[in-house]
């Protein structure tokens, strides 16, 4: 026995993957306190001694202006509040974010931190409004105050796409446009990373030009990859020429791999996934070594740096959006016994030599490790994962805290600190603190809870839990965005005519018709049992009387259900397990029927008929799935005019009619199921 326990000891100590620890409500609400109160007292010293400039210097108890001018700290940190629950400052910050901040400012800023920063931290704010408790605008959430901030400063970041080939410049005058002068170098993440914040913009405001410049970016950064499939750090945005050729996925690359996922997703774009499929390979072809990935030059593969950097700490979390839950698992591993050796991820670890880089060896409180945590966490309910979530929040604690805020550290080696604390470090690393200790967090939804609301555009159904966050951390709910689209409408209709073509009774020669829908009735119910041919004084259910030969005096409409929130296809996004076992269920039913010889009368087959025809209804018109699944299904629907001459013959003619039912309930739950998978 005494072996035996220490077998299980040393396998905590050496095996990541074996958990010795149990995490309790009440101690998960422990550390969560501990991040509320990190965040709490990095946030009054911002606001105390640094706002209105841009971030704090937690060492001199002062503000500074870095990235604009436009207390980008603030605007960073408003969506936070809304996540860790305090509304109340939330709702006062919002109203003086939009009574206060102008972006007509005659300086220059840098398009890519001012997209991430402030663009996603006005829309996610924007669309945590409801939640927050603001007074909404008649028209949210396609019209609000944060959101015309938000296009407001999207539409003077414009300019830096007017290039040869719609990649962005780097810098952008907020007054003037590109600066006179301005290099038309910059860096792979500085041109793919804006199809998540505009994309949303344009689906907002209805204004496609977002968009479409993020887009036409994203595509001219593809062609420009070199024959084995690599990309560089940097690239000439007017030639489409590689001026630096270090290939990794890290600093300068990172969040490019990152938005051709996430807008995936989002877009619901199986171009972008198909994109990014092709790198992952050609990536860990190239550049994984041993769970590590290092740095090689583009064009021939040769490893030119054997280095991990922090900001390569996202990957385990973009890997396990994608099911690499394995792989995601071993690299995470290796960079928390980095974390472990130091207490913090140096900016440059040399793989090699086992030690920071001597000159890139600062820890700016960057979130990129958490941040996989909380994903990994999400998808494997893995303790271990809390575990190094806590060796993360004690270690920022004991050694990066000032009076005023939380520091930089400027050396690993011995914790000495910078005078700066970054936006991101209340934008991010204390909101992914948050959310791993709050595994029942209202952005965890599954899929099985919603809201309803009215729209300019009609019905639409927000918080599903379906939400993508931007590199900056900002959740965008991809539900709420889908309520403004100008698609929403077209997609509605098609549903509509979709939904029609599924109406049986239409396929019925109107001297059958009456008779037909009196079939269709429900079966159980005191209150509609007599238009089912049974008897309301009848004790038993199966015997006809005279009165069931009679038809019915009036025809019943045949009116949609009311869409149900929690089978909205923007739901099911979270739910894979539910779509899944539907899947299951499915094609076992149709091995059954292909084995199995059944009996039916009439009145059973008319009530098997019902059922998939309220079935095929309510997975249609309560999954908004896009123009192109629409006309997939709509193609399939065809099969349905051949019941017309099926309901003619009898038993024989039922059983190809239910085959013909089964099968189009797979073809539905297949292609919902594909585009869950992207």
């Amino acid at each position: 026995m005494g072996s035996l326990v220490h077998v299980i000891l040393l396998s905590c100590l050496i095996i990541p993957f074996a958990s010795c620890e149990k995490f309790s409500d009440q101690k998960l609400k422990v550390y969560r306190n501990r991040v509320l109160e990190m965040f709490q007292h990095a946030y009054d010293g911002y606001m105390k001694h640094a706002y209105p400039y841009d971030e704090l210097r937690p060492l001199s108890c002062d503000g500074v202006d870095t990235w604009g001018s436009f207390s980008l700290t603030l605007i960073d940190a408003l969506d936070t509040l809304a996540i860790m629950g305090n509304y109340t400052e939330f709702r006062k910050v919002a109203a003086m974010i939009a009574e206060n901040i102008n972006f007509n400012i005659n300086i220059n800023v840098s398009v890519f931190e001012t997209n991430i920063r402030v663009v996603g931290g006005l829309l996610s704010a924007h669309l945590l409004y409801r939640r927050a408790g603001m007074d909404l605008e008649p028209g949210w959430p396609c019209s609000g105050p944060l959101l015309r901030l938000a296009e407001d400063v999207a539409t003077r970041l414009l300019p830096a796409f007017d290039t040869k080939t719609g990649m962005p410049y780097g810098t952008v005058n907020l007054v003037n446009g590109v600066p006179p002068g301005e290099t038309s170098v910059t860096c792979t993440a500085g041109v793919g990373t804006f199809v998540v914040e505009f994309a949303a913009l344009s689906r907002l405001t209805g204004n496609p030009v977002f968009e479409q410049v993020a887009l036409r970016a994203l595509r001219s950064l593809w062609k420009t990859r070199t024959s084995i499939g690599l990309v560089g750090n940097h690239i000439d945005v007017q030639l489409g020429v590689w001026t630096a050729t270090d290939s990794g996925i890290g600093a300068g690359v990172d969040s490019y791999y990152e938005y051709l996922v996430k807008g995936a997703i989002m877009l619901q774009m199986p171009e972008l996934m198909r994109m990014f499929k092709e790198y992952e390979k050609t990536i860990r072809k190239y550049m994984k070594r041993d769970d590590w990935y290092f740095w090689v030059e583009n064009s021939s593969g040769k490893v030119t740096m054997p280095v991990f950097q922090s900001l390569e700490a996202f990957w385990p979390g973009l890997l396990s959006l994608i099911g690499d839950l394995e792989n995601a698992r071993k690299s995470l591993y290796n960079y928390h016994q980095v974390w472990r050796e130091y207490g913090f991820t140096p900016e440059f670890y040399e793989v090699v030599h086992g030690r920071a880089h001597p000159k890139r060896d600062g820890y700016p409180l960057r979130p990129e490790l958490v941040e996989s945590l909380v994903y990994l966490y999400q998808a494997t309910k893995d303790p271990h994962f809390l575990e190094i979530g806590v060796d993360i929040l004690e270690s920022i604690m004991h050694s990066a805290k000032t009076e005023c805020g939380y520091a930089t550290i400027k050396k690993v080696g011995d914790h000495t600190l910078e005078d700066r604390m970054e936006s991101f470090f209340l934008a991010e690393t204390t909101k992914y603190l948050y959310l791993l200790f709050t595994p029942d967090h209202f952005i965890h939804n599954n899929g099985s809870s919603a809201s309803i609301i009215q729209t300019s555009s009609g019905e639409c159904v927000i918080d599903t839990g379906a939400y993508v966050f931007n590199t900056e951390a900002h959740p965008i709910d991809v539900a709420a965005v889908h309520c403004c689209s100008a698609e929403k409408a077209a997609e509605d209709r098609a549903l509509q005519n979709f939904a029609e073509e599924l109406d049986l009774s239409k396929l019925i020669i109107d001297e059958q018709r009456d008779e037909f829908v009196r079939l269709l009735r429900p079966r159980e119910g005191n209150e509609d049992s007599a238009g089912l041919g049974v008897s309301q004084n009848s004790q038993c259910t199966g015997q006809k009387t005279k009165e069931d030969l009679s038809p019915p005096p009036s025809t019943p409409s045949l009116k949609l259900p009311a869409r149900d929130p929690i089978l909205d296809f923007s739901g099911l996004l979270s739910s894979k397990s539910a779509a899944k076992g539907l899947m299951e269920r499915t094609e076992s039913e149709e091995e059954d029927e292909e084995q199995e010889e059944r009996s039916y009368d009439d009145d059973d087959s008319a009530h098997t008929l019902s059922v998939f025809r309220m079935q095929i209804r309510k997975t249609v018109m309560n999954h908004r799935i896009g123009k192109q699944t629409v006309l997939k299904m709509k193609q399939g629907s065809r099969a349905m005019i051949a019941m017309k001459q099926l309901l003619k013959m009898g038993k024989a003619g039922w059983q190809k009619l239910e085959k013909i039912a089964m099968k189009m309930v797979l073809m539905t739950t297949r292609i919902t199921l594909a585009m869950m998978r992207l």
